[in-house]
């Protein structure tokens, strides 16, 4: 169901213009309201929206609540999607009660274009973008620093590109153990979902395998 949430975010985002770490904080938040709250109790079909509203407004790029509203009619002709201003501003309050009001969130993204330029990456920007932006349908955002995570994509798009950039790694002196262990679950997310050929995973699994 949180893939689903991630889905109709990035689907309702799409409509109403907003950058990509809008959509990664408005996914951020609704994993942290469900390590605290149930799904019985916050119904995915009306915090996905209301905790883009509320990350909108968290990033700077405020979108109104009426826009919201009427993307869900023109996206959902399930009645069930259906809501009202007013459910999305009442929601907005439950997400900020269930958060504490923390509102803070950090990404992969800011460093990571410089990041790919240090490891030789810049041509494999894109890819190692695409990648940071698929670890938020999973739930790594809220278990590691997002700088690992960011280089454990780096690290993925590496053995993807064939490129040995152990060198460059061990001067980080990263956790290598984490950011190994978090581009395994990426490629596993991956074999799960089918996103990349089974060949290009099970080649990464094994490479991986090998260098830890």
């Amino acid at each position: 169901m949180i893939r689903v949430g991630f889905h109709d975010i990035a689907r309702l985002a799409q409509n109403v213009k907003v950058r990509q770490r809008v959509v990664a904080t408005a996914v951020t938040y609704m994993r942290r309201v469900y390590t605290r709250r149930s799904m019985t109790e916050y119904d995915p079909r009306l915090l996905a929206p209301s905790c883009l509203y509320l990350a909108s407004k968290s990033e700077e790029s405020t979108v109104q609540a009426r826009l919201l509203v009427f993307y869900i009619k023109k996206i959902h002709s399930d009645e069930k999607y259906r809501c009202e201003i007013k459910d999305i501003l009442e929601m907005e309050m439950k997400i900020l009660e269930a958060l504490n009001y923390y509102l803070i969130v950090f990404h992969p993204y800011h460093a990571l274009p410089q990041l790919a330029h240090d490891a030789g990456m810049s041509d494999a920007t894109q890819l190692i973008w695409g990648l940071v932006n698929d670890t938020y349908k999973m739930d790594l955002i809220l278990v590691h620093p997002p700088h690992l995570i960011g280089l454990a994509c780096i690290y993925v798009a590496s053995v993807l590109k064939e490129k040995d950039n152990t060198a460059w790694f061990e001067d980080l002196r990263a956790d290598m153990n984490v950011v190994k262990n978090i581009a395994m679950e990426i490629l596993d997310f991956y074999d799960a979902h089918k996103m990349i050929t089974d060949e290009r995973v099970n080649a990464a699994m094994q490479k991986l395998t090998i260098r830890i």
